[in-house]
């Protein structure tokens, strides 16, 4: 199953978004230390990465699943870069969204031109609204991360990062469904395999992390966590089986980690981060991988609002006193 993706297509969508989607910069961060650097796909369009997997999925649609227009369930990256690349391709477009998505994102989608449909719960309950829509609708799904399309453009980061960094040794990314880390660790594997690519969750909701020490996917109870970007209970089949293969280890950060985390990048390279794409520096700052490697951590996103940042920063200051990496 996992031979579903695969480094002629991670190329492929890279020709096809090459005109659309940004190659956005590598950024260094010396004040933090000299071993760590910051792929910042909080700079891409929409604020995310998530754009890179919805536009290739959608740019290979047929003209007949493109018109019978397109539903998602996101927690609001995927769902701006459904709506951005579904209006790019002149399809309609329905979101949905748990009801606690933050404001900011919600209203985002929207002004890609998706509807947005509001479900009662979390990212889950979403997912099974969007499922009820496309068997009652016959609309045409687009997954947030368990689709070899979808993988595959996110895997066009790992591309990237090679290019802009040859002597990268280590690629730390951030897991929620884990249809990043998976497209990511096929392209690197396949082009430089003695770089380590090394997946990173929230420990309030380390669905993938169990799953991977337990050799089999698991659905975990729900938490609260700053990181709703990658609040996934129960990671992808086929993203669980890539990480599997291809993924060199998965650690876990908590709550505080990624708010010093945020912090620190606010104060060092001057990048906005939501919790989310804060995982890898926390990884890198709070030692729970080899930071003598010469380490990418990729930002997945910057869409955090102003309400939460600034709970974040407090908890983060907090955390960060008498902090330094060695």
């Amino acid at each position: 199953m996992s031979e579903q993706v695969t480094l002629e297509m991670i190329k492929k969508a890279a020709e096809i978004m090459k005109d659309d989607v940004r190659r956005t910069p590598i950024v260094t961060a010396k004040k933090i230390s000299p071993n760590v650097f910051f792929k910042a796909e909080c700079l891409q369009r929409t604020g995310s990465f998530k754009l890179r997997g919805a536009f290739n999925k959608i740019m290979t649609l047929t003209d007949e699943e493109a018109a019978r227009g397109i539903v998602a369930c996101s927690a609001g990256n995927h769902a701006q870069g459904v709506a951005l690349a579904a209006t790019m391709r002149g399809a309609r477009s329905i979101v949905c969204m748990p009801e606690g998505a933050p404001a900011m994102k919600k209203e985002a989608t929207a002004g890609y031109g998706a509807e947005v449909v509001p479900v009662p719960g979390i990212y889950d309950d979403a997912a099974a609204e969007a499922e009820r829509l496309c068997k009652e609708e016959g609309y045409t799904f687009v997954h947030p991360f368990d689709d070899p399309e979808v993988i595959a453009g996110q895997g066009t980061l790992g591309l990237e990062i090679l290019e802009q960094m040859p002597d990268v040794e280590q690629i730390l990314v951030p897991i929620g469904g884990g249809g990043l880390v998976s497209g990511v660790a096929v392209a690197v594997k396949a082009l430089k395999p003695e770089c380590k690519v090394i997946g990173v969750q929230s420990s309030n909701v380390p669905s993938m992390y169990k799953s991977y020490a337990n050799q089999k996917v698991m659905t975990i109870p729900d938490a609260k966590t700053f990181a709703d970007g990658i609040h996934v209970l129960t990671p992808g089949s086929l993203t669980f089986e890539l990480c599997d293969k291809y993924v060199d280890d998965i650690v876990i950060v908590d709550e505080d980690e990624i708010c010093a985390a945020i912090v620190s990048m606010l104060e060092g390279p001057k990048l906005v981060s939501e919790g989310a794409g804060a995982t890898g520096l926390a990884a890198f700052m709070f030692h729970k991988v080899d930071t003598s490697k010469k380490t990418v951590c990729i930002v997945s996103g910057g869409n955090v609002d102003l309400d939460t940042l600034s709970k974040i920063i407090e908890i983060g200051k907090l955390k960060r006193e008498g902090f330094s990496v060695k």
